[in-house]
């Protein structure tokens, strides 16, 4: 493969990524970050109103089981064939998807008038499942996509996933505020932030398409996959303007050089095994058990939405701590020790449940965020390192499988909380 208007491979062995564009590329896999998650976690921190609407049907957990499954297949299917996928397609298909859910969600709440019901759970349901659907498509495409590019961009990417919880937990508590003592309050504000979020996936959409293929930077490290045999990028390149040729032989060699999915697997599965650990912790009480099993405190119906909000801070701190370098975990053997450890939290979450006040259950959920956001971020930047571009893009996806693997456990696991309380 030669890329016509780019530097060829010889060129890249000791040079270095042009400085133009950095900060710029920086924003945009930040602002990306955000949107890959921004409607999934709208779904999530309105939780107050659809547990007003279906108070029998456990909306917090049904709403994130649903979405789960669909987002874990979609991956692993598009994980196994990503050396064959058009990356910048798959992308914007996420992205699009993403904006079409969400102003659907909005149209079934004006069709129905903001009433409940089975049948109206049932389209909620099946807006849970195109978002999974939608995020199988963007997540791992873009964790595979930069992780052939600077370590830095996968850091702001996670750091905009994480940022989305928190601009709508932000949200959510200026929106229960403002509309607390109006009819229809908790619908008013979740109209308001399911049209925001609509507009926000829309200028994802345009993000992708006209600004990050365009970024000097980029196409840099684009044009290096490219030269390593990369086909995934070609698309890319060419939004760029980048003109690239195919050379078939060039590419069926450089297809031999590379490892595959299964021998990446082998050399990473403790990597793999950390994400998974992490996860599967995380979502076994966040956000169903933060939701429905904490008990009355002081703060009232405020009290699982602070909770929630506590965990996004304390997340999004934890994803920028692996930019002080002496903080940063690189020896995978501590990066295990420190997934293994998080365990501890599950007896720590059940007795402060049970007997401590709000004051701990807070702290608790900003030192869970914080241990999830600071593990992911290091697994992700430290395990593409030492392999050649299509290698880094096909273990970024990998890596994604297990996290929503840990993820989808999770979730399951967070329904064992009910057990002895009747449901």
């Amino acid at each position: 493969m030669t890329i016509d208007g780019a530097v060829t491979q010889d060129e890249f062995q000791g040079s270095l990524p042009p400085k133009k564009g950095q900060y710029s590329a920086y924003a945009v896999c930040w602002l990306l970050g955000i949107g890959c998650l921004f409607s999934w976690n709208s779904m999530l921190t309105i939780e107050d109103y659809y547990q007003y609407l279906f108070p029998d049907y456990h909306s917090s957990r049904v709403l994130t089981l649903v979405y789960q499954p669909f987002a874990l297949i979609t991956t692993f299917i598009l994980a196994y064939n990503e050396a064959r996928i058009n990356t910048r397609q798959r992308i914007l298909i996420g992205y699009v998807l993403f904006f079409i859910s969400t102003f659907i969600i909005i149209i079934l709440d004006l069709a129905t008038s903001g009433k409940g019901g089975l049948g109206t759970f049932i389209g909620i349901c099946a807006m849970s499942a195109l978002f999974g659907f939608a995020d199988a498509h963007v997540q791992a495409g873009i964790m595979g996509d930069l992780s052939y590019m600077n370590p830095d961009f996968i850091q702001s990417f996670t750091a905009g996933l994480a940022a989305s919880g928190v601009i709508t937990s932000g949200l959510r508590l200026i929106t229960k505020s403002a509309f607390e003592n109006s009819k229809d309050g908790l619908r008013k504000g979740a109209l308001l932030f399911f049209s925001i979020s609509t507009l926000y996936e829309l200028f994802c959409v345009f993000l992708y398409t006209f600004i990050f293929p365009r970024l000097k930077v980029v196409n840099y490290y684009r044009s290096k996959a490219a030269s390593e045999g990369s086909k995934t990028v070609v698309a890319d390149l060419a939004a760029g303007g980048i003109a690239v040729s195919d050379q078939n032989d060039v590419e069926e060699s450089k297809a031999k050089e590379r490892l595959n999915n299964k021998e990446l697997l082998k050399q990473n599965i403790d990597f793999g095994l950390d994400i998974f650990i992490t996860y599967i912790l995380t979502l076994s009480i966040f956000p169903g058990f933060l939701s429905e099993d904490t008990g009355k405190h002081g703060l009232g119906s405020w009290y699982a939405i602070t909770l929630i909000a506590m965990f996004n801070v304390g997340d999004l701190i934890g994803r920028y701590i692996p930019l002080i370098k002496v903080l940063k975990l690189e020896r995978r053997s501590w990066l295990t020790i420190a997934a293994i450890s998080r365990l501890s939290f599950i007896p720590a979450f059940y007795f402060t449940a049970k007997y401590g006040d709000q004051g701990w259950m807070l702290m608790l959920c900003i030192l869970l965020g914080l241990s999830n956001g600071f593990i992911t971020t290091c697994v992700f930047t430290l395990a593409p390192k030492g392999y050649k571009g299509p290698e880094q893009n096909a273990l970024g996806n990998i890596l994604v499988v297990f996290l929503l693997m840990g993820i989808t456990s999770g979730v399951i696991s967070d329904w064992l909380w009910l057990i002895g309380k009747g449901w």
